[in-house]
């Protein structure tokens, strides 16, 4: 019993450490750029692990997406997998679906290789596509600093409209001691044409690791 709550003290000082290290070393972010509430977003053809390319613009169903930017080694982005899967189980069939971008340098972590992101995908049985930003641009063009950090955009005729900026929700290392689900809420206001009340929230996360840096 004693070594058991040692091993759990020592989880949370790891966790609780991570987090730290998460909001200070901004040495690798992007601070201030990118899309702003309100912009229209870019289209992008990226890479899936289900093979071929995937783009926003090609699933006319589509009445916005949940894009999120995460990646296999980050532990922040572990622990929000089965929810990031979980939002798409729920909001794909309403139009909203998941799409995983991992914008990260595979030089820097071998396990956010394309290779490793099939493997993963394959693994836990994604029902969204998973993407690899191999350029980096889509990361800098949406102003991504952390995996994970989520962007809901609305599709407004040929375009999309950035409507949701930052974080899943507001406990990273608890899912049953979240208060405040941000995504969800963002989602169900566009779902019943409300505006979407707390837009821009902070993410929590790893800095990406962007190439020669």
């Amino acid at each position: 019993m004693k070594k058991i709550y040692i091993l759990s003290s020592v989880a949370v000082v790891v966790m609780g450490l991570a987090i730290l290290f998460a909001f200070n070393n901004d040495t690798n972010t992007l601070i201030d750029k990118g899309y702003a509430i309100g912009d229209v977003v870019a289209d992008f053809k990226l890479k899936s692990t289900s093979g071929g390319v995937t783009s926003m613009a090609e699933n006319r169903s589509a009445k916005g997406y949940i894009i999120v930017f995460t990646c296999n080694h980050c532990p922040f982005s572990k622990a929000y997998e089965s929810r990031i899967m979980a939002l798409d189980k729920k909001y794909a069939s309403q139009g909203y679906p998941v799409l995983a971008i991992n914008p990260n340098d595979p030089a820097a972590y071998e396990e956010d290789s394309f290779e490793n992101m099939q493997a993963v995908a394959k693994s836990k049985g994604y029902t969204f596509e998973y993407l690899q930003d191999e350029t980096q641009n889509v990361a800098r063009a949406f102003g991504a600093a952390r995996t994970p950090s989520v962007f809901v955009v609305k599709r407004e005729g040929d375009k999309f409209i950035m409507q949701y900026i930052g974080g899943i929700d507001d406990n990273t290392q608890d899912a049953n001691g979240v208060t405040k689900r941000y995504v969800e809420d963002a989602v169900n206001s566009l779902l019943v044409g409300k505006p979407v009340v707390v837009n821009v929230t902070k993410s929590v996360g790893c800095a990406i690791k962007w190439k020669g840096v």
